[in-house]
């Protein structure tokens, strides 16, 4: 099947020419036709889409490969993609509307807008919310782990989701959380009086132009729409080292839409951040810059999220990222007035891994200027278990050279989902070694190395964890279950 798919891949790849939209002017085209067509062969990625937004205008639009395998349907640019988590941005928009009307504020309790809350959710802020520092349970373990799937019902989801303890207190750690977007959507819809959905087309869409766009899952009828599909290493007792493709079936609850439930195309997407930089989606660019400015932990420290967006702060080509289902992803660089979006039909393809290349085409500097990226490309020639080595050599050459313990954590566990162990053992380890008074960093090494099968390795790891966070709940859960398997 692997072969299968690269060939068709590769097909669609040389008929995407008929699908090309406006020739780039300062980039090197040949070069992102390299990055794209090694990414999707590496990946196994059977359709993407690319869109480039530089000062203003798209310069560049294309589509490449397959939307649909089974009718061999080629991606074209009408082809619409699940974009999954990178709503969380337009949720991040609507809310940012309503405080720039007087009507919300990122500094006041969850409380003020909603009842019925539990008493240790009701402090939680609304920046808090939106930057995932909350400490909430996370509604979708409640969903994943009832017999009736994701199709629970709203009222029974969110009385067996208030019921559970907090995962940590609020405003202390960083925990990716759909509880937060689910409320911040009740939040919209009681000030504007309608079903979000209505609010995301009046406010969003029908401004900025977004024919293609909207809310939906597998269960809606959606013009144009890609088979979404992922790898599986285990399916019906059988092993497939490799991974066996299969369809992906997405259920996205209405209430939950506003976390994940959008699907769109680069175009649409590349309009919309068009708008949103152009002024047409808020009055003042200081609600612009408040939407991108991170929150900050109880300590002080900034969060890795601002509102809706994830950040990349960096001396130099500042990116704020949307990301989605390991699948989808669009990078904004603001002081480069350039956006790249790709959008793929492939859970696990993690775009957001090479977009600072894409943009390298239009400006050297860029992928320069992102450590991860930098180790990406070295590790790649090398072997990613010389990372510790290929580190030191940068930092020799770059003092300022540093990578974030957040942005190596990610990216090791998006290896990780994708198969690739034997790598992400490698940033893991990396990540031990540069941030050693990090309780997460034991943490999460040590699930890797007993996934490979070194227990005794991932026990010193998970005791060291604990040894510095002692609410580390997770990490002694894991550790009492490691000692207890033969």
């Amino acid at each position: 099947m692997k072969q299968q798919i690269q060939k068709w891949t590769l097909c669609f790849i040389a008929l995407s020419a008929f699908f090309t939209g406006i020739n780039p002017v300062f980039a090197q085209t040949a070069d992102i036709e390299t990055i794209i067509q090694r990414e999707m062969k590496e990946r196994r990625i059977p359709g993407l889409q690319l869109a480039v937004v530089q000062r203003g205008k798209i310069v560049l639009l294309k589509s490449y490969g397959i939307g649909n395998i089974q009718y061999s349907t080629p991606v074209t640019n009408q082809s619409v993609f699940s974009i999954n988590s990178c709503t969380k941005a337009f949720t991040g928009v609507a809310v940012m509307q309503l405080v720039e009307e007087g009507k919300v504020d990122l500094a006041a309790p969850v409380s003020r807008y909603l009842g019925g809350l539990p008493a240790t959710w009701q402090p939680v802020t609304i920046r808090q919310l939106l930057t995932h520092v909350s400490g909430l349970p996370d509604i979708l373990r409640v969903i994943d782990s009832s017999p009736m799937g994701r199709v629970m019902d709203e009222e029974t989801a969110w009385e067996k989701t208030k019921a559970m303890p907090m995962d940590f207190p609020t405003g202390t750690q960083f925990l990716y959380n759909q509880t937060n977007y689910a409320l911040l959507g009740k939040i919209i819809e009681k000030f504007r009086e309608k079903p979000f959905a209505e609010v995301f087309q009046e406010r969003q869409l029908r401004v900025v132009g977004m024919p293609n766009t909207g809310l939906g899952d597998s269960r809606d009828v959606i013009p144009n729409k890609t088979q979404s599909y992922g790898y599986v290493t285990k399916m019906d007792g059988r092993t497939f080292p490799e991974g066996k493709l299969t369809n992906s079936y997405e259920i996205f609850p209405a209430f939950r839409r506003t976390a994940s439930g959008m699907n769109s195309t680069a175009e649409d997407l590349a309009r919309w951040i068009i708008g949103l930089q152009g002024g047409q989606l808020f009055q003042s660019k200081t609600t612009l810059n408040a939407l991108w400015t991170p929150g900050k932990y109880n300590d002080g420290r900034p969060t890795q999220w601002a509102m809706g967006w994830v950040t990349k702060p960096r001396p130099q080509h500042s990116a704020m990222i949307a990301t989605g289902g390991g699948r989808s992803a669009f990078f904004v660089y603001p002081e480069d007035e350039l956006a790249i979006v790709v959008l793929t039909n492939l859970a696990g393809a993690s775009p957001e891994e090479f977009i600072d290349e894409l943009a390298g085409c239009y400006n050297p500097e860029i992928p320069k200027s992102d450590p991860i990226t930098t180790l990406h490309v070295a590790l790649r020639k090398s072997g990613f278990e010389n990372a510790g080595a290929v580190y030191a050599e940068e930092k020799k050459k770059n003092p300022r050279f540093q990578p974030t313990e957040t942005d190596l954590n990610d990216w090791a566990y998006r290896m990780m989902s994708r198969g690739q162990l034997k790598e992400a053992l490698g940033i893991f380890k990396l990540n031990v070694d540069l941030f050693p008074e990090s309780w997460n960093v034991y943490d999460s090494y040590g699930e890797a190395l007993y996934k490979n099968g070194q227990k005794e390795d991932a026990i010193v790891m998970y005791k060291k964890s604990i040894a510095l966070n002692a609410d580390n709940q997770g990490g002694k859960q894991m550790l009492e279950r490691i000692l207890k398997t033969p």
